[in-house]
């Protein structure tokens, strides 16, 4: 995938019937299925069964089994409640009759209420004076661990510049904090708010978990921590657009017996709080035979 174009062809669903819809998958660089797309894909299903004047404003999620790129996934659609403001929706997601991953969502209807946001950060640094990691692997990649090398030379519809760019050989601990500012490659404009809240989730689920591996940064790396997604919640608060820069700020306030938990916000660049994020993730020092 190089451009918005090919995620959004990704994250359309092909529909079976009445509440089932059918979906292919695209590696971001691993031998699974990327949690973001199924996070997405079910985003997708759940929003076809849901009237025009109503969004997500929550989902939760949970990743039971890792997902086969070679083959489609299902997706099913229970509607557990449609009220006079919200509807909710559970959807669970099949391959060779095993379920792999199920999720929650909650949809509100559009209401005027109080209005109160966390503040993004000051003084961070802005996209202009970092790097890409295209840019980064151009400049570093002899350097590079191969496995960071390998992830890093995958195209990729999004553009991601991390504010704090750590040196892999260095084996130091840094600060449980991952700020990484995002971008679509392609044309944004026009795009709906369903559409937008199923890229958003989509772009949810990378670097998260990064805030959770940094505190054990001295002996702790990708290349020798199996790393999964376990879970996965989403809070969406404001409508937004992806034509310019957006922070995805997250944090990690514990690692523990294999798991680590995140918690992140997501804002435009002038500061407007989106969404917010919450992870836990497998974090499994891998044994050395």
């Amino acid at each position: 995938m190089k451009t918005i174009e090919d995620l959004i062809h990704i994250l359309t669903l092909d529909q079976k019937d009445t509440l089932t819809y059918s979906g292919i998958s695209k590696t971001i660089g691993n031998s699974r299925v990327f949690g973001g797309q199924v996070l997405a894909q079910a985003l997708h299903a759940a929003y076809k069964t849901i009237p025009e004047d109503r969004f997500v404003h929550s989902l939760h999620s949970y990743f039971l089994l890792p997902g086969d790129l070679t083959i489609p996934i299902t997706y099913k659609v229970t509607e557990m409640r449609n009220g006079g403001s919200f509807s909710t929706r559970r959807v669970t997601a099949i391959q060779k009759n095993n379920t792999i991953f199920i999720l929650a969502a909650s949809f509100h209807k559009k209401e005027e209420g109080h209005e109160h946001q966390e503040a993004i950060k000051t003084g961070i640094k802005q996209p202009e004076q970092l790097l890409s990691w295209s840019e980064l692997l151009a400049q570093y990649g002899n350097f590079l661990p191969a496995k960071m090398k390998d992830f890093l030379s995958i195209e990729r519809p999004i553009d991601f510049k991390p504010v704090h760019i750590a040196n892999p050989l260095e084996k130091k601990d840094l600060p449980a904090v991952e700020d990484i500012w995002f971008k679509l490659k392609g044309n944004t404009s026009n795009l709906k708010l369903a559409l937008k809240h199923q890229i958003l989730t989509y772009i949810s689920d990378y670097n998260i978990l990064n805030a959770a591996l940094k505190p054990n940064a001295s002996k702790a790396n990708i290349g020798n921590t199996q790393m999964a997604s376990l879970d996965h919640s989403m809070w969406f608060f404001r409508d937004f657009d992806f034509d310019d820069w957006m922070l995805f700020s997250a944090v990690s306030p514990s690692t523990s017996g294999a798991r680590g938990l995140a918690t992140g916000n997501i804002f435009t660049r002038d500061g407007k709080l989106v969404a917010a994020v919450a992870q836990e993730g497998l974090l499994r020092p891998i044994k050395k035979n």
